[in-house]
């Protein structure tokens, strides 16, 4: 995969789509979503249809290889308003033969019916929210579904003909136990998916567990032992597990929190942490435009009145596209590479950075050879302590 070049037209480009409703806000969500009525996600689709084709001429020197339904839960939307948004996107954009098109979908909000739609207008991707097998863990996350609920939406999507399945699962949970987790996801392994995404779960404000589990996790932040949370070293215990039960199933991790089969890493995530260019459509989706970073409003009011002007718009200097080259990078198991590092800036990677990288390969968490720098298996267990060492002064 390579990097956008500025207006040539003739690398990866991306495409979001944010649909923020859901059946249930999840205790656990800091997410732009929220339930909605029928006639309020009929109203969104118009209008993000009409924001596809205002903005799509802007962009006619791109060619899309990936296009991504994130949210809330996309598929709460009518199969229908899918089709339509993804008419648009090819009627208005050039979309390559092979594009990656994704939705996110949680179980229980799937229909053979969906399915068959989403497949007729070339989804070729699904991501589902399936976060735990335990039912108990389910309730607790505020989830819609059980997992039974989840292996019947698992069994319609693969007897509708997708061959190209994630499952997000989120480790980490209140009173969860090492020997808990490894059972859940043994549970998902037997049903062989392309790819996992596997997350630690994180606290944040204005969610129901910030009010349940805030204090527990600003004592596991300061080193304590908290009550409730798996403590530091459980956590880090479940993801070294993660790591070697998905090897032994034929997963190869290729970024902190993703594993896939050969050949089904997602490319739409991808062109994120390679900083490749893609534009946001829909209610507060952020856009990366000739190292421009802007985002729509976030408020529905105001976009339902067809507010499409760019919000807090950011021109990235060398500097910090240095900077995100390299704390993006870093995200990816492969590390960063010095030949593209001096391609994309004129300047060697050691030039910039030398002094930061002998001192974090000094203390075993980043590897360097002639070709990159990655961080070390050590490394990875403090990832966002080594990343913030290249954002310069």
């Amino acid at each position: 995969m390579s990097e956008i070049r500025n207006g040539t037209g003739d690398t990866d480009f991306g495409i979001y789509l944010h649909i923020p409703f859901c059946a249930a806000k999840c205790r656990y969500c800091d997410f732009l979503s929220a339930p909605a009525s029928e006639e309020t996600k009929e109203d969104y689709v118009r209008v993000l249809l009409q924001e596809i084709k205002e903005k799509a001429p802007a962009y006619q020197n791109r060619t899309v290889t990936s296009v991504f339904f994130g949210g809330g839960t996309p598929s709460t939307l009518k199969a229908g308003g899918i089709a339509d948004l993804m008419d648009q996107i090819r009627a208005h954009f050039q979309v390559s033969a092979d594009a990656e098109i994704t939705i996110e979908c949680n179980p229980g909000t799937l229909t053979r019916e969906k399915l068959a739609i989403y497949k007729g207008c070339g989804i070729n991707r699904l991501s589902m929210g399936v976060q735990s097998a335990d039912n108990a863990a389910l309730k607790l996350l505020g989830r819609i579904h059980t997992y039974e609920d989840f292996l019947e939406s698992f069994e319609l999507a693969r007897k509708t003909g997708f061959k190209n399945i994630n499952l997000d699962i989120i480790s980490g949970l209140p009173m969860q136990k090492e020997g808990d987790y490894e059972k859940s996801l043994k549970k998902l392994l037997r049903l062989r998916p392309e790819h996992l995404s596997v997350y630690s779960l994180l606290i944040e404000e204005g969610t129901d567990f910030y009010r349940m589990y805030g204090e527990d996790a600003k004592i596991r932040e300061q080193g304590g032992e908290p009550k409730l949370l798996p403590s530091e070293e459980t956590e880090r215990n479940i993801v070294h597990r993660t790591v070697a039960l998905l090897a032994e199933s034929g997963y190869h991790q290729y970024e902190i929190s993703n594993f896939a089969r050969n050949g089904k890493e997602s490319r739409h995530n991808l062109g994120y942490w390679r900083r490749n260019e893609y534009l946001g459509l829909g209610l507060g989706a952020a856009s990366l435009i000739e190292n421009r970073r802007f985002h729509n409003t976030r408020e529905l009011t105001d976009y339902l009145k067809y507010d499409f002007s760019p919000q807090d718009e950011e021109v990235i200097d060398k500097k910090g596209q240095m900077e995100e080259t390299m704390f993006l990078g870093l995200r990816e198991i492969r590390g960063v590479e010095k030949a593209e590092f001096y391609r994309r800036f004129g300047v060697t990677m050691r030039n910039v950075y030398g002094k930061v990288i002998d001192e974090m390969a000094s203390d075993g968490l980043l590897l360097e050879t002639e070709k990159n720098v990655r961080l070390s298996e050590r490394g990875l267990d403090v990832a966002n302590y080594v990343m913030a060492a290249f954002l310069l002064d």
